[in-house]
This record gives C-alpha cells, structure tokens and sequence, in this order.
C-alpha cells in the first residue's frame, strides 16, 4: 500500500484496502465541508480556485454515465480542466497506438488521470509503469473489470456515514447485500472498506450461482466478521439497518448463464420495504432495472439517489486529499 503513496500522502487510488477508517473519516469531513462551502453565496467560487492549476484526463474505455459525470462535476468543483477519451476508436489506439503508450501520452499533459478499463488490474499495472518511467502522475480507479471500484465505494460508505450520524454511525449495525455478488466490484470494493469497522453484520442474499468470492468471503473470517450466505431476502429484511441491491451483471455472461436465475426473487418492492426498519437505509450503485421498483423511490429509506449525489462531493474531496489541497477549505 505504500506505492499508492506520497509523503505520508494519498497519491495513486486503487484498492479500498488502501483506506483505513482514519484516513475515510477525514475523507469524510472534508465532502462535509465541500457541501457546506457550496451552499454559500461565493463558495463555489473559491472551490473553483484550489485546483484551478491543475488539469484531469477522464480516460473511460468502458461505458458510463454516473462514474464518468461524477469525476466531471468533482473537477470542475475544484476548478480542475478536463479532457477526455471515452472512445478508443477516435484516438489514436485506433492507427495500432497500445493503451500503455496511450496513457503516457496522457502523463505528459495532465496533471492526473481518472481510468476505467474492463481489463482487472490494467490500472494498477499502469500506475506502476508511470513509476517506473519517471513520468508519474496519480492514477484514480474509476472501475476495473469485476474486480474492484473503490471511489463507488467510498461514496458508499459516505452516505452511511451521513444516515447513521444520530445513531453511532457505521458501527454495530446489519447490512445485507443482495443480488449479483460474485460478478458486482462495487459490493466487493464495499465489504473491504466495511471491514474496517467492527461490530458488523453482514447478510450476503444471493442466487447460488451469484453468491460472493470465496477470497471475499475468506477475508471476513481471517478477521472474524459475523457473515451470513442466504437465498431468501425476505426473511432477512426486517433486521437490516443498510439493504444494498445490485443488478445482474450480465454483461460478463459467458454462455447465459443469467437467464438461468430467477431475478425476481431479489428484487424490492413497497410491500417488502414495509417489513424493514423505519430508520433503515436502502442504497444502490446504479443502474437499476427492476430490482428496485420505482414506487420506492419516494419511501424515505430510499437513499440511492442521495448515495449519486454524494459521489460527487467525495470524488471531489479525494482530488483535494491526493494534491494535498484539503487543508486550503480552512481558510474558507
């Protein structure tokens, strides 16, 4: 972990095992002061002004539309330029250029480089080539493969963070996870960074085919955090403080496999959201299908929308902590 960074500083961003829960509180406090200063009639203004010389690449070359606006709104909060490379057919991948040298192209203009890649690990393998060549820049995991999605994940746990103020926040509280666990990086990249707490519970409900990892699930008992493997959802509604649905992953379908899954059985509707909790959370890392009817949308549980708007502030305080901006919100 001390690759990803510099002067006692958060640097690359890559695994949420590289946040521990001092480093996410001050995360925390600072989207906190990010939201505050907005408010303010000439906030945004100076926002504008900490990163203003400073320039982002948002090199997405697998689709998406939250992720990729959310990183947009963060830089632009903090004043940062942006460019972008969303389809490698209109660069110059597409005359034979490699990713590799693509990206150092991209090093030597911006001043760091948000990347989602549907190849596991290709951010983390470029982050150590940067290094290797002198020419580094911090490199943001915007989303990698199956394997992990640590800024879905940090908003995430924001948004508990927010929910449970009044109730001692993110621990001593259930969580269950439902849905497509094996193939979803937002649930894996989640349970890491939840796993720095303790007095947690957590409920995995899934189609056997679907349940989590055996390495994920190898983690919780090294640490010997009280987990659960369920296929009924129902059943564990009631007790749950935090409900987080996922779709079906059937984009890495190698052969169909996801029509062999009744979904519907992890799926919520008004009638199962009045047996949970009145003080309860229900978050989503979007897209949604029909896991999450619509009609939920309006029950104060629901706070998946909240959870997007959120996103942006963290991303935008991560951007601050990684150029070591954070501490100028003070002078605000």
């Amino acid at each position: 972990m001390a690759h990803y960074m510099r002067s006692e500083r958060l640097y690359h961003v890559m695994l949420p095992q590289q946040f521990e829960e001092a480093l996410m509180e001050r995360l925390f406090d600072t989207a906190d002061l990010i939201k505050e200063i907005t408010r303010k009639s000439n906030g945004s203004g100076f926002l504008k002004s900490v990163l203003q010389h400073k320039k982002a690449m948002l090199y997405f070359t697998q689709p998406s539309t939250r992720t990729f606006l959310s990183f947009l709104g963060a830089c632009q909060l903090v004043g940062m330029d942006t460019a972008e490379v969303r389809d490698p057919s209109l660069s110059s991948e597409y005359k034979g250029e490699s990713q590799e040298d693509g990206v150092r192209v991209f090093s030597s203009y911006f001043d760091c480089i948000v990347m989602r890649d549907p190849k596991p690990g290709f951010c983390e393998y470029m982050a150590y080539l940067l290094d290797t060549t002198g020419r580094s820049v911090p490199i943001l995991n915007g989303g990698s493969g199956k394997d992990q999605h640590p800024t879905q994940a940090l908003l995430d746990l924001y948004t508990m963070h927010r929910s449970f103020l009044s109730r001692g926040g993110i621990r001593k509280k259930r969580y269950a996870f439902v849905g497509d666990l094996l193939r979803g990086r937002a649930v894996r990249s989640v349970v890491f960074l939840l796993s720095q707490y303790q007095d947690l519970e957590f409920h995995f409900v899934a189609p056997d085919a679907f349940q989590i990892a055996p390495d994920l699930e190898d983690h919780l008992k090294t640490l010997g955090i009280s987990h659960h493997l369920s296929e009924d959802l129902e059943s564990v509604l009631p007790e749950m403080d935090c409900v987080y649905m996922t779709r079906l992953q059937d984009e890495y379908d190698l052969s169909g496999e996801s029509q062999l899954v009744d979904y519907s059985r992890y799926s919520l509707d008004l009638g199962k959201v009045k047996n949970m909790k009145p003080e309860s959370i229900i978050l989503h890392p979007l897209p949604r299908r029909d896991e999450i009817h619509p009609e939920v949308d309006a029950d104060p549980r629901a706070m998946y929308w909240r959870q997007l708007r959120n996103g942006m502030y963290l991303r935008a305080a991560l951007l601050l902590h990684v150029f070591g901006a954070a501490h100028r919100l003070q002078e605000y």
